[in-house]
């Protein structure tokens, strides 16, 4: 699972009647990807250790909502795991989303360096947390790896007694990766157990593009209450395979572009719509220099731009001094816009990332929800060149759409396919909220800020006919792992300056004009009310293109 969750209260009833998740299936079938490598071939091989992915589950214990509120979690045994491949550890998920997870079972392949076998059984079993009684039985059992090993995941079972050694395997530490828990499933309290008990996904400590960890997909739990990002007693497995044969090659990655991207929606009033990187150019976006007044045009391709380096403040962009000018970059043009995409493994190459990203000359100013008024900033929240982005998380076990991560300011948001929007076959849709330009799964008006308040800036987003349908206008950019000189980077994308100037903004005017308006039961002093709202309002160091942001090489933050 990728998406962000918060903690959840459950009381334990033994109760089956409600109906089990169904399994989750794309709008259209899969096509015949192109041939070459062992993308989408349902196993991966780690080095030492083949993997494939396990959806088939038995149900070995549910926990329904306080009072029927809701329909709970279920635990699971995985089914139907092929000849000579063993399970790691079993699955929990919850039982108001379609049954979509899966978990990772392995066999040992030849490539073995050391005497120690990859794969050992464990030594036994520690209890972590059970219930027993007339009404229900449920035992969690923590593995208890052999010396120099490392256990995988947590048994679940309806019998006291201990489970049979040959029920999983551990893996050899050399062989792992650390890990750490994420997403807080559940917290689980029941009169016929002493002590509450938590459930946590876990996912790689370390999820960066050049990361080794792979994701097993089994859960960890505890009676003690653990923190997020808490390093835990189970392990994931680790890629030593570095040719990472199961990425897409060339071929592939146009047909997974033209099968899954995007309809981007820009919202119906939109002001300052999305250009090519060439049209901005071509059309007055002019170079400056620290020192210098006088900025220089740019050549259309970007050839004059400095490459490399860090962003020291010695040039940025912006736009010309001619006042129609101007205004003609700052509307965009649209019929121009494509997506410029980077692909890059994820979670130790068990995924592909598609960061699409989006070019808009000009970011709008911000419009403020106070309470029921609805405040539009002359300036604050406006920059020149703005970046924005949002992910395709492809599982390179079948080529299927796993997840989207939706860019939105300082922060975003992974959604699950099964809770997306679809407007042709398996091709998502996104929409991109006015004037500021974050990417959202679904239309409505988001708050960014304190919301509960009724108090942050608004984010409309709404379908209309501003449309870019990025599996048709697109352009690769950037894919290191198939090597260098395969793609070849636009002059442009090894900018590492900003793309806009520095502004520091008048706030506080605006701010006063704000606390005026206030109602009486709010009661915020200035100070205050600069906290609450987000950094960018308050002025805008010119934004920096797609290479200089943390997720090009690191995992993306929820």
């Amino acid at each position: 699972m990728f998406g962000c969750k918060s903690s959840l209260c459950w009381d334990c009833v033994p109760e089956f009647t409600d109906p089990d998740p169904l399994p989750f299936s794309l709008p259209s079938p899969l096509p015949q990807w192109p041939q070459g490598g062992s993308f989408a071939s349902g196993r991966i091989c780690l080095g030492e250790i083949e993997v494939l992915k396990v959806d088939k589950f038995e149900k070995v214990w549910r926990c329904t909502g306080l009072r029927g509120k809701s329909l709970g979690f279920t635990f699971y045994r995985p089914l139907e795991i092929p000849e000579g491949f063993l399970c790691l550890g079993h699955y929990c998920q919850s039982n108001d989303q379609p049954l979509r997870g899966y978990v990772l079972v392995a066999r040992e392949t030849n490539a073995s360096v050391l005497e120690s076998p990859a794969l050992e059984k464990p030594l036994g079993y520690s209890l972590v947390w059970s219930i027993d009684s007339h009404d229900e039985c449920v035992y969690f059992w923590l593995p208890n790896p052999p010396t120099g090993y490392k256990a995988m995941g947590i048994v679940v079972t309806s019998s006291p007694n201990e489970p049979e050694v040959e029920e999983v395997r551990c893996t050899r530490a050399d062989l792992t990766e650390t890990c750490e828990t994420s997403d807080l499933l559940l917290t689980v309290k029941s009169k016929y157990a002493k002590k509450a008990f938590q459930v946590w996904n876990t996912e790689p400590c370390d999820r960066g593009m050049l990361a080794s960890g792979v994701s097993v997909g089994t859960f960890f739990c505890g009676s003690a209450y653990f923190d997020s990002e808490e390093v835990v007693d189970i392990a994931c497995l680790k890629n030593l395979d570095s040719s990472l044969h199961a990425m897409p090659n060339q071929n592939q990655i146009h047909a997974l572009i033209q099968h899954y991207g995007p309809t981007v929606y820009f919202h119906p009033d939109e002001k300052y719509l999305p250009s090519s990187v060439q049209w901005f150019f071509k059309n007055g976006a002019v170079l400056y220099t620290a020192g210098s007044s006088k900025g220089k045009a740019i050549e259309y391709k970007g050839t004059n731009l400095p490459s490399g380096g860090t962003n020291d403040g010695a040039f940025w962009i912006d736009l010309p001094t001619d006042e129609d000018a101007r205004n003609n970059l700052k509307k965009g043009n649209i019929e121009s816009a494509e997506l410029y995409v980077h692909v890059k493994p994820a979670l130790g190459g068990a995924f592909t990332d598609i960061v699409m990203w989006v070019f808009c000359p000009f970011n709008g100013p911000a419009t403020l929800k106070v309470a029921l008024m609805n405040i539009e900033m002359s300036k604050v929240g406006e920059h020149v060149g703005d970046w924005e982005h949002f992910t395709l998380r492809i599982s390179n076990f079948t080529g299927e759409l796993w997840s989207v991560f939706f860019s939105q300011h300082s922060g975003g948001q992974w959604v699950n396919a099964f809770d997306l929007e679809f407007i042709k076959g398996n091709k998502p849709i996104v929409y991109s909220s006015k004037d500021g330009h974050a990417s959202f799964p679904h239309p409505g008006t988001y708050l960014q800020g304190p919301s509960k308040l009724g108090i942050g800036v608004r984010n409309d987003a709404a379908q209309s006919k501003f449309i870019v349908d990025s599996s048709i206008k697109y352009q690769v950019v950037a894919a290191e792992y198939l090597g260098e000189g395969v793609i070849t980077e636009p002059c442009w994308l090894l900018y590492m300056r900003e793309w806009g100037p520095t502004i520091v903004y008048d706030s506080r005017s605006e701010i006063d004009k704000i606390i005026d308006m206030l109602p009486p039961f709010v009661r915020f002093s200035v100070e205050n009310l600069f906290e609450l709202f987000p950094t960018e309002l308050y002025g805008e160091e010119g934004p920096t293109g797609p290479k200089e942001k943390d997720n090009w090489l690191g995992d993306e933050y929820c």
